[in-house]
């Protein structure tokens, strides 16, 4: 472990204790460990990227200058504050997802007698955040900027998540309305601005400068960002849970995820109907499904399979993601990313600032992935006759079937409820 990570570390101690001896809260034992478990299971868990970024490029900065102590722990406790805020929202965003595992451990809501008690640990997160800076910067000239920073980047990710979530509705789902547009609109509020944003913009207000004379800074981080979750997107499906520390689920969850959008731009209609199916339904569908349901009784209903929890579902998701080359698709937008990211920065004029953006793509470019095995051999019988199983007959059911099923239930559902009680 290097010094500065060490050092960082030290500063997490030091932090902890102060907000567990707050003289604002009068903790009971009982209270106290729990913050103390909380925040040692969801605050230095991760790689903590975002936040020795800010010393990183606090040093970026100074172009060589020996930093003090003061400077060094001041750096530390602004790269906390992004921890803490990174916390925040990974414990909330676990729950409203419905995650088993966040880096390698089960998510903290659900772990025994936590549970949705992890709602109020989140706030709770979110609250430290300002009491750590109010204690260490409110007698810096940049102290009402750091509040009006982080006030801005918790706006930003939040209606990203907002738009996230309104995406994937119950009852509401529409593939047709995915695109990269949406996609990149997403990305840019929810992880861009707090991710690669944040920390730069933490070592400029400490450096003494003007975050509005870096607009420009703040665009190319933007991009950065859009890159690396585009790699995130790619990752859930094709990295191995053992490496990235969580096992993907924006397939089961409907995500607009980058895959799902450029398979949307690659498919033919007939691989289409792998992933979703029109609702357009009408009542002239009931009369022509009838002599189909009986012809195939017992098949599923649909071959629609995005969204969908069953894992042979989600496995014919990822066969067709095979099938379009995906892998190769995403290498390409990778190899050009890097390089239109590269031409962005070396036009910047400082060569202090180019070099803190160099620093964050070299940690991001080509992420560890791994392949996985093809889903041909990884799927299993679907006994439920899933929407869109491997156990339906190949050219599937459609939409007839669908509609005369929706009907059949309906009537037979009421005839049940008309039946008398037996004695």
């Amino acid at each position: 472990m290097s010094d500065l990570k060490l050092k960082f570390l030290e500063v997490y101690s030091i932090l902890k204790s102060e907000l567990l001896n707050d003289p604002a809260f009068e903790f009971t034992d009982d209270s106290r460990q729990w913050v103390e478990r909380m925040l040692d299971y969801n605050v230095p868990g991760g790689k903590l990227n975002r936040g020795l970024s800010v010393i990183d490029s606090y040093k970026l900065l100074k172009e060589g200058k020996e930093l003090t102590d003061d400077e060094v722990f001041l750096a530390c406790a602004l790269g906390w504050c992004i921890e803490w805020l990174q916390a925040f929202f990974l414990v909330l965003d676990d729950i409203m997802d419905n995650s088993h595992t966040r880096r390698g451990q089960l998510c903290w809501y659900r772990l025994p007698k936590v549970g949705m008690i992890a709602a109020n640990d989140g706030i709770l997160l979110r609250n430290h955040i300002p009491r750590i800076l109010k204690k260490h910067f409110r007698e810096k000239p940049y102290y009402v900027d750091l509040l009006d920073l982080f006030n801005e980047v918790e706006f930003q990710t939040t209606s990203g998540q907002m738009i996230d979530l309104i995406t994937t509705l119950v009852g509401e789902k529409d593939l047709s309305k995915y695109s990269l547009p949406l996609h990149r609109r997403i990305v840019q509020y929810k992880t861009a601005y707090y991710s690669f944003y944040l920390p730069v913009a933490c070592a400029l207000l400490m450096a003494g400068e003007n975050l509005n004379n870096h607009v420009d800074v703040g665009n190319i981080l933007v991009e950065m960002g859009i890159y690396f979750q585009v790699q995130d997107d790619y990752l859930d499906c094709f990295g191995d849970p053992e490496v990235i520390g969580k096992i993907g689920t924006d397939i089961e969850d409907f995500k607009c995820s980058w895959l799902v959008v450029k398979a949307l731009e690659l498919v033919n209609e007939e691989q289409k109907k792998l992933l979703y199916v029109r609702k357009d339904l009408s009542f002239c569908f009931f009369i022509s499904a009838i002599r189909i349901r009986f012809a195939y009784p017992g098949k599923a209903l649909s071959q629609e399979n995005y969204g969908k929890q069953d894992p042979a579902c989600v496995a014919k998701v990822k066969e067709l993601y095979e099938t379009l080359n995906l892998q190769d698709v995403f290498a390409d937008y990778e190899s050009k990313s890097y390089e239109k990211l590269i031409k962005f920065i070396e036009a910047h004029s400082s060569t202090a600032v180019q070099a803190v953006l160099k620093s964050f793509l070299a940690k991001i470019y080509q992420r560890q992935k791994q392949r996985k095995a093809t889903t041909k051999d990884q799927t299993a019988k679907c006994t439920s006759y899933c929407m869109g199983c491997p156990a339906v007959r190949k050219d599937g059911p459609n939409r007839f079937e669908l509609a005369f099923w929706m009907l059949y239930k309906l009537v037979t559902l009421d005839r049940i409820k008309a039946r008398p009680e037996r004695v």
